[in-house]
């Protein structure tokens, strides 16, 4: 019996022979062992030490990684890494000696070759990219380890490997913070991405002070002499700007109009009836005008959301209502002031009726108030010591200012420097701009509570990049994992029940790695086959093809 025991292993393998399959098929390993490369006596490649964080990144457990050889205790890591891959292997020393590694190798040109390579073998387009950033806010000091960072730079070197020219550790420091945690030190991921599957195609982690205005276009200019892309290029309002217009001639491009600018102001509110058009998106309308802002000939489009324009009219009588509270209060309290003369009350209460946006002070009074040097009832011939002011009237609401910003309201303005609309519709540019989401639901995934860096613990500023573009690349796969499978049921005008036992095309890998807990490798005398493996799951993972098939044992 005890034999018996000692003959037989079971080693989860869950979700995990999913991910490490399309680890295989972007050839991930073998693109950074070229960038990184090998020392012979190393169990594990550089390579391989990445497959297994990605593992761990996309476990979907609350497992940082300084508990990273733990992670993988109960796990098969020869089946899914390599053989001879041990979780001891996998300790925090050897992950933190690699993480110094992609950072002088340079973290950007990692993910972008790995990221082009997995692009052209899962033939992603890229017609269209968007750009954006977020900040991802950390706890605790960050500290440059710079003798590890030392030795393992003489290391590099001494392979004859190309180091990342004047490289430059980000800051973790306190700035504008899209978390709405101030308190909160931060680190900025810039991330550009592909509509075809939202597949993220370019990453760089910044300094947390860094001003999206000032690097996007920088970021627009890299992507595209790395990736040679003649197609349009996406982004917020933070890239419109005179002088970013101005450096952007070369390139296509749709961009939201701030309306903070005088002519936008103007233009969103200078629009006929007739000029508006129903958009094929539903609940949209939109209308076109020309601007040449910046020096630089572009098209505008004024779209009005009808869902948001309702929530924003709602929001406008809110903000009257509690504005007018505000207003009479600080009416009362000022008509309680004395003033040394008439003009300074005058002075005082003009600013204090333009501080408001949809109220005024109109019917002012002002009050003479005398001042005697003795005290009680002053005689009829007395004359008064001084004489003080002070200011009342009455507050009314201004109806032009809030039928404006009704008016306003649900309407936005999105520009392109595409002329043609042969070239691009217009309704092309607000598909295209809705598709920004895409981005926005990558961050939201960055920061997921079951995502190990939603707490970055790594203390350095060179090994917190390192992670960021471990993340990037955990979306990476995440991303293409689900595109496939839902590219495949498409195909096949096939389906898989989802979280309601509803069938759908178009599942999200979430679901797809729950649905595969408790899926095992057992191994006796020596022999490999699945447990759990059901029909469903099998059906799956032939659709995600033969490299994740060979994971769980399916010829």
């Amino acid at each position: 019996m005890k034999e018996s025991q000692e003959a037989m292993q079971i080693l989860n393998i869950d979700h995990l022979g999913i991910v490490a399959g399309i680890i295989d098929e972007m050839e991930l390993v073998e693109e950074v062992n070229k960038i990184v490369g090998i020392k012979t006596k190393e169990m594990l490649t550089p390579g391989q030490v990445m497959k297994a964080m990605i593992l761990n990144g996309l476990g979907f457990l609350s497992a940082p990684l300084y508990l990273f050889d733990e992670f993988f205790v109960g796990k098969a890591t020869e089946h899914l890494i390599g053989e001879g891959v041990l979780p001891s292997h996998l300790n925090d020393d050897r992950l933190g000696r690699e993480l110094d590694k992609y950072y002088q190798i340079g973290t950007t040109k990692i993910f972008t070759t790995v990221a082009i390579k997995a692009a052209h073998k899962f033939q992603v387009e890229s017609k269209s990219i968007h750009l954006d950033g977020t900040s991802m806010s950390v706890e605790g000091e960050y500290k440059k380890e710079t003798e590890e960072i030392e030795k393992n730079k003489k290391e590099i070197e001494k392979n004859k490997l190309e180091i990342e020219p004047e490289m430059k550790a980000i800051e973790i420091v306190h700035g504008y913070s899209r978390d709405k945690r101030p308190d909160l030190k931060q680190f900025i991921i810039d991330m550009i991405v592909t509509g075809d599957g939202d597949i993220p195609l370019y990453l760089k982690v910044d300094s947390g002070n860094v001003d999206d205005k000032s690097v996007f276009v920088e970021r627009l200019k890299e992507f595209k002499k790395q990736w040679t892309f003649e197609g349009i290029s996406v982004a917020d309002s933070a890239l419109y700007t005179a002088e970013n217009l101005a450096a952007m001639r070369e390139l296509k491009w749709i961009t939201r109009v701030p309306l903070s600018i005088k002519e936008a102001q103007k233009k969103i509110l200078d629009i006929k009836e007739s000029s508006w058009k129903d958009s094929q998106i539903k609940g949209y309308k939109i209308a076109v005008k020309e601007s040449e802002y910046g020096g630089i000939k572009q098209r505008w489009i004024i779209v009005e959301s009808e869902f948001r324009k309702k929530s924003s009219i709602e929001q406008v009588d809110k903000q009257v209502k509690k504005q007018l509270e505000k207003a009479e209060a600080a009416l009362r309290k000022l008509s309680k002031q004395e003033f040394a003369c008439q003009p300074d009350a005058k002075i005082a209460i003009e600013k204090l009726s333009k501080s408001w946006k949809y109220h005024q002070i109109k019917e002012i009074e002002y009050i003479e108030k005398a001042e005697y040097k003795t005290a009680g009832r002053p005689n009829k011939l007395a004359e008064p010591n001084q004489t003080k002011y002070q200011v009342t009237g009455k507050i009314e609401i201004l109806e032009s200012a809030i039928e404006t910003e009704k008016i306003k309201a649900g309407r936005f303005i999105l520009a392109t420097n595409i002329l043609d609309k042969n070239e691009l519709s217009d309704e092309q540019v607000l598909e295209e701009y809705k598709a920004q989401q895409s981005n926005e639901r990558g961050f939201r995934f960055l920061k997921d509570p079951l995502f190990f860096t939603s707490s970055v613990f790594v203390k350095t500023p060179e090994r917190v990049e390192a992670i960021a573009m471990i993340m990037g690349l955990c979306l990476l796969v995440y991303n293409l994992a689900q595109r496939k499978l839902r590219q495949e049921l498409a195909k096949f005008d096939d389906g898989i029940r989802n979280q309601v036992k509803k069938i759908t095309n178009n599942p999200t890998m979430r679901w797809v790695f729950q649905m595969f807990q408790a899926v095992h490798l057992v191994i006796i005398n020596g022999q490999k086959q699945m447990s759990n493996l059901t029909e469903e799951r099998e059906k799956i993972v032939r659709y995600l093809g033969k490299s994740c098939s060979k994971y769980y044992l399916i010829i």
